[in-house]
């Protein structure tokens, strides 16, 4: 398997196309990382695939413990306690009366902070973390990342406080570990709940500006920008306790997201929520912790996609994937999309009577594209899958005994992360 699939180099078992995968679990993960290794993720960013398409992604770790604290100390005895002269400087001819227009970045941000929370997610079992979320609707939702809130989802206590400091206690609505996604409810929350305007995520190009907002290593209310460095960018990620691994065509930003911003809105030059900020690549730790840094290599779940899995979660508390009904391998070098010989368990590959198996798909087919998108690999063809919603049709580009052939597919569903 390739190191962005987290799993063992070399296994056949493959993954359920559209489906959640069952890696070995040795790839990047979601949370906090290990220091890297020689084979790590970390050492290894410089040896992608020309092209370059395919993001080995690590970590957008929840816990930043003391980094925060540390830094203000070291900032507070430089500029402090020194008895020295005054080097304040008057200036005759200081501007009055500033004037930040909306559409600037500080008046994006002034508008949207109010709308971004903190959550700190404190499990039964001891473990936790912070990262970010946002207001999604007047009732009191909040969208966030599943690795956010996944380890006080069954036991523990959730709370998101806002950039005023009012601090409410919140609960789980529902949450997809497929896409990471989910969705709290604050318990009691307050009148006047001001939701961030949704974008277009198919609309934005290479180039747009982009503003990030979240709690790197604990500071909350971190504004930052950049740009869109590339679109449909596939991103995989497990998070490093299950077999279970999360799939995106994600939009890649170089503004700056670290452990903590995991969950928090990336807003075009508007102010609209273009994207759910949920991981990084990065080259290694710094300042001798254990969670690195950015590297000006983020990515973000698209809004559209996200706000089709938050909406399911709401209306029913279980995620809805679409699905082709076919296994496919996680082996790196197959060309494409390779249709397993056989399923999990010895069931079979291709989904008797499913969408695959209706259009023909047999077990050995190698998929290669996915309408007009080029698929290299299966965790590739999945976060294209999810991208669309049940009952869609697409056009798959295949290869069967050296010939090329498509079909359409009518893509059939899933509930649940089991």
């Amino acid at each position: 398997m390739p190191s962005y699939a987290g799993g063992n180099a070399g296994h056949n078992a493959g993954h359920p196309a559209g489906g959640v995968g069952n890696g070995g679990g040795h790839g990047p993960v979601w949370g906090a990382p290990v220091p890297p290794g020689p084979d790590s993720p970390e050492r290894k960013a410089g040896k992608s695939r020309a092209g370059g398409l395919v993001a080995a992604v690590a970590v957008a770790a929840l816990v930043a413990g003391g980094i925060g604290g540390a830094l203000g100390f070291w900032a507070a005895d430089r500029n402090g306690g020194s008895s020295g002269s005054s080097t304040t400087v008057s200036a005759s001819d200081t501007p009055k009366d500033l004037k930040r227009p909306a559409g600037t970045v500080a008046g994006v941000a002034a508008k949207a902070l109010p709308s971004v929370v903190t959550i700190d997610a404190q499990g039964g079992d001891g473990e936790g973390g912070t990262g970010t979320g946002f207001v999604y609707d007047k009732e009191g939702h909040i969208l966030t990342n599943n690795h956010v809130v996944a380890s006080a989802a069954e036991s523990g206590e959730l709370s998101a406080t806002f950039s005023d400091g009012k601090k409410y206690a919140a609960e789980v609505v529902g949450r997809a570990q497929g896409y990471d996604v989910a969705v709290l409810k604050l318990k009691n929350p307050p009148s006047g709940l001001t939701p961030l305007p949704l974008g277009n995520s198919e609309g934005v190009a290479v180039g747009d500006s982009t503003i990030a907002i979240g709690a790197p290593f604990g500071l909350s209310n971190t504004v930052t920008t950049g740009i869109i460095s590339a679109k449909n960018r596939p991103v995989a990620s497990g998070d490093g306790q299950s077999n279970k691994n999360s799939y995106m065509s994600a939009l890649q930003t170089d503004a700056s997201i670290n452990p903590g911003n995991s969950g928090g809105p990336l807003l075009d030059a508007t102010g609209a929520v273009i994207g759910i900020n949920s991981a990084i690549q990065s080259t290694g730790g710094g300042l001798g912790q254990s969670q690195a840094g950015s590297i000006g290599l983020g990515f973000a779940i698209p809004i559209n996609q996200a706000k089709n899995v938050a909406e399911q979660l709401i209306k029913t508390g279980k995620p809805v994937y679409p699905v082709i009904g076919a296994t496919v391998s996680m082996e790196e070098k197959t060309g494409g999309a390779a249709i397993s010989a056989e399923g999990t368990g010895g069931t079979p590959a291709v989904t008797p009577n499913g969408p695959a198996a209706k259009a023909g798909l047999k077990g050995g087919d190698v998929i290669t594209k996915f309408n007009d998108t080029v698929i290299d690999s299966g965790p590739t063809l999945i976060g294209e899958i999810w991208t669309r919603k049940p009952g869609e049709k697409v056009t798959l580009t295949y290869e069967r005994d050296g010939k090329e052939a498509t079909a359409e597919v009518t893509l059939g569903q899933r509930q649940g992360d089991s």
